[in-house]
């Protein structure tokens, strides 16, 4: 396939340039007329531009892809053919990254490629999941429909997420705080009360000479410390990435008192969502679980989707099987069954999204209420061991005036 550039009028006598990709120059040019465009010149062409490094490298969110397809999805239902919804969702873009992306999309549309596979170029943009639904969707002749159901679930997904990571803010900001009044004083504060207590000749109790030891450690050391978190981080996240270590992790994970229990509900409520809408679009329930099986973020839950697929193949009932992995609870195999028995597994996989999503956000409610006064007393015992450590040796002086 080559690209070619070109130049042409529109039906209403509008100037029009843009890229379109074709076997050959007759080929683009066929394609462009049954766009009913007259062509005032075409050339062959380098592909699409990748942009400036800048471009590259400028990050496009998921709040953007979720509002790109509200607006795309209410551009379609109004009636708007693709190529006008995309010019139209450039121009409106403040991400030049994306404006690029939405761009290339565009002139694969016009050279008469179709929606799913242009977005199948931008893997990282677009997940296997969002563009299987497109593709259900142009199959069907439902993309308006699709395209509305996809907004909301990411919708719903991008407020549950927002929920999750508000109810985190108070905690880490506290921590964060804790960590840098700790390194103001090991590194300031207690350096200069050593002066002051070796100027005097003070005996030290054992607290304040393990500050002190400590405060010299953070001096001298500190790079060592900084080598080493980094080294640490870099050495277990390549040891995360292996088949043994993701295992390992994502065992721990789940086994973490409140932790653990809110990161099952929370993959729990994204794969229930999902199986729902790739199902209610019309893709079969064994290409939906193969689909879905890489989106999930735990490998426990990943081989349990790939056993579960095998015997689904071979005959086995939905609810039945999924009744045999303990990472999925006993709700969930139940409610599969009253969906297969009665014909709406997509309306009944739906219900059971909506039911995690609050059983989430209940945990998260726990959650933080629980961690709230872990984190005070730490911080007192914490800055009790300072002040105790700090304000000893000085009574004993002033005792000594005495």
């Amino acid at each position: 396939m080559a690209f070619f550039s070109y130049k042409a009028r529109d039906s209403a006598g509008k100037t029009v340039n843009g890229l379109v990709e074709a076997i050959s120059k007759d080929a683009a040019t066929k394609l462009l007329h049954e766009k009913q465009l007259f062509i005032i010149g075409i050339t062959e062409t380098h592909g699409p531009s990748k942009g400036s490094s800048s471009k590259q490298f400028q990050r496009v969110g998921f709040g953007e892809i979720v509002n790109f397809t509200r607006q795309l999805s209410t551009m379609v239902v109004a009636g708007l053919s693709l190529p006008e919804s995309l010019s139209i969702l450039r121009a409106q873009t403040t991400n030049p990254a994306f404006g690029s992306v939405l761009m290339e999309i565009e002139h694969q549309i016009v050279g008469g490629g179709n929606l799913g596979d242009a977005l199948a170029k931008y893997p990282q943009h677009f997940s296997a999941i969002y563009i299987a639904l497109i593709r259900a969707g142009e199959s069907s002749g439902q993309l308006d429909q699709v395209l509305a159901r996809l907004a909301d679930s990411m919708e719903s997904q991008r407020d549950f997420r927002s929920k999750v990571a508000g109810a985190m803010i108070y905690p880490v900001i506290i921590l964060v705080g804790m960590g840098i009044v700790v390194m103001i004083m090991m590194t300031v504060v207690i350096p200069k009360l050593t002066e002051l207590y070796a100027d005097f000749g003070v005996d030290l109790p054992f607290a304040t000479q393990l500050l002190i030891t400590i405060s010299k450690f953070f001096v001298v050391w500190w790079w060592m410390m900084i080598a080493l978190a980094v080294g640490g981080f870099y050495g277990f996240m390549r040891w995360k990435k292996t088949k043994i270590g993701e295992l390992v992790v994502d065992t721990i994970v789940l086994h973490v008192p409140l932790f653990g229990e809110l990161q099952k509900k929370i993959i729990l409520v994204e794969f229930t969502r999902t199986l729902s809408m790739l199902i209610s679009s019309g893709i079969r329930l064994l290409d939906a679980l193969h689909i879905l099986k890489d989106a999930l973020g735990n490998v426990l839950f990943r081989n349990a989707i790939v056993d579960i697929s095998k015997k689904v193949e071979r005959g086995f009932p939905l609810g039945e099987t999924f009744s045999q992995y303990p990472v999925f609870p006993p709700i969930v195999s139940q409610m599969m069954k009253v969906g297969e028995e009665t014909g709406k597994l997509d309306d009944t996989l739906l219900k059971l999204s909506k039911y995690f999503a609050s059983e989430s956000e209940n945990l998260v409610k726990g959650l933080t209420t629980a961690i709230e006064p872990i984190i005070m007393v730490i911080l007192g015992v914490g800055v009790g061991f300072i002040v105790i450590s700090v304000i000893t040796p000085i009574y004993n002086l002033t005792s000594q005036f005495k």
